[in-house]
């Protein structure tokens, strides 16, 4: 097989120009060999709670694709070295198998009131100042170490990633059209994942409908949705392999958003080592501070009302009751804030969050041991009570906000939001070896 772009007809002549999605063999569950396929699936790595849901998948399936996307082990490199084993023997044994030849594929998902159809393939890296790939979060690099060690061992994409583009909203025309086609065929797969939502993969193969994309999609630039990590760890590798070849390509999935919006959520933080009451007593002046004494929907909805009014709002929960922050002080903002980014920038949660309350009010080093990410609500809020610490809930920044700051090239502060729905783990992965 050719690589993906390299003698690969009509892709082949596309690089340089907007998008490049090619077809790779997809590395995919046998359905005989496991329990169900929607026991095998995860949620993507980052979403995964830990222990708890770790252990819940873990004990789901064998074969659950957390073994490969979360090993455990002693050390990280006995880690990446075990799921790198274990994927190479669920292919001697069958568990995964390649499907015959390239393609790309359909993938949809159904759930929550949300209909959601993208593209999964091999999409050519590029570099940040192409303005191919908009990136609108800053990435920590103890994550892109990892994730590029895990990669590395495994020689797979594991995961698609999610990103967005805008076509032209038309259901007959381009890559909607050739995806309103395939989906009225026979799916690869279905299935309905715990979470309610049900799934569906089918594979393009035919030399014209792929001609189509390629051509619908040189003409677009894409934002990352969700998985700056996982790019960030692409062109980690991609600059330590010899060009060409297949680590020049990145698995992901495109949706394309003039069709199917997506759900934009925040991602909440968790200080594991400040109690709420202290939290509180830092703050002095700088918030005005509401006890709600409601249960969790309640004091969302506050903070949604809030949220919709001038300036930042937040919610810390860890002690049994919910805490409104808002209304800063004004000449907090002003000290604390970088001033060297546009104004958007500097009003939002997040950049409040870090820049006013965790670095100079809190003095909270941004590490894993201080700082998780959670993007969950409840369980934010159950892990700050069952461990003594904080959880800050924040409110959901617009797609439009975010578009707009990647598009002037700022970035957001890390996981400043959180998009979805996410493409399940575990029901298509890219192989290295095979592409």
């Amino acid at each position: 097989m050719s690589t993906p772009g390299h003698g690969n007809g009509a892709n082949g002549s596309l690089a340089g120009q907007g998008l490049q999605l090619v077809p790779f063999r997809g590395l995919r569950y046998v359905p005989d060999r496991v329990g169900s396929l929607s026991a095998v699936t995860s949620p993507p790595y980052d979403v995964v709670v830990r222990p708890d849901g770790l252990r819940h998948l873990e004990t789901a399936d064998p074969h659950n694709i957390v073994r490969l996307i979360l090993p455990q082990a002693a050390t990280a490199a006995d880690r990446h070295r075990q799921a790198a084993e274990t994927l190479r023997r669920w292919q001697d044994e069958q568990v995964l198998a390649a499907d015959p030849e390239p393609a790309l594929y359909v993938y949809e998902q159904r759930g929550d009131g949300i209909l959601q159809r993208g593209l999964i393939g091999a999409l050519r890296l590029t570099p940040r100042e192409e303005g191919v790939v908009l990136p609108h979060e800053d990435v920590m690099p103890h994550i892109v170490e990892d994730r590029a060690a895990l990669m590395r061992d495994t020689a797979a994409n594991l995961e698609p990633l999610l990103f967005s583009y805008r076509g032209n909203g038309n259901a007959t025309e381009g890559a909607a059209g050739v995806i309103e086609q395939v989906i009225r065929t026979e799916p690869l797969l279905s299935t309905t994942t715990e979470d309610g939502y049900a799934h569906r993969l089918w594979s393009i193969t035919d030399p014209h409908d792929l001609a189509v994309v390629a051509k619908d999609l040189s003409h677009q630039h894409a934002l990352i949705a969700d998985g700056h990590h996982r790019w960030a760890t692409y062109l980690r590798l991609h600059a330590e392999q010899p060009a060409p070849g297949p680590w020049d390509y990145g698995l992901v999935l495109l949706v394309d958003t003039a069709r199917y919006p997506l759900r934009v959520r925040a991602i909440h933080r968790l200080l594991h080592r400040l109690p709420v009451a202290e939290a509180l007593a830092r703050l002095g002046d700088a918030f005005r501070v509401t006890t709600i004494d409601g249960p969790l929907p309640d004091a969302l909805d506050v903070l949604a009302q809030a949220a919709a009014g001038p300036g930042n709002a937040f919610v810390l929960a860890g002690d049994g009751r919910f805490h409104l922050l808002d209304r800063p002080d004004p000449e907090l903002l002003a000290r604390t804030v970088p001033t060297d980014r546009p104004q958007t920038w500097r009003e939002l949660d997040a950049t409040v969050l870090h820049s006013a309350l965790l670095e100079h009010i809190w003095q909270v080093p941004d590490d894993p041991e201080h700082i998780g990410y959670i993007h969950e609500t409840a369980a934010a809020v159950k892990q700050a009570e069952l461990h003594g610490g904080t959880a800050v809930l924040m409110h959901p920044v617009h797609e439009d906000v975010v578009r707009e700051l990647a598009e002037q090239g700022v970035t957001m502060p890390r996981k400043s939001t959180s998009f979805g729905p996410k493409p399940a783990t575990g029901l298509v992965l890219r192989s290295l070896a095979l592409n």
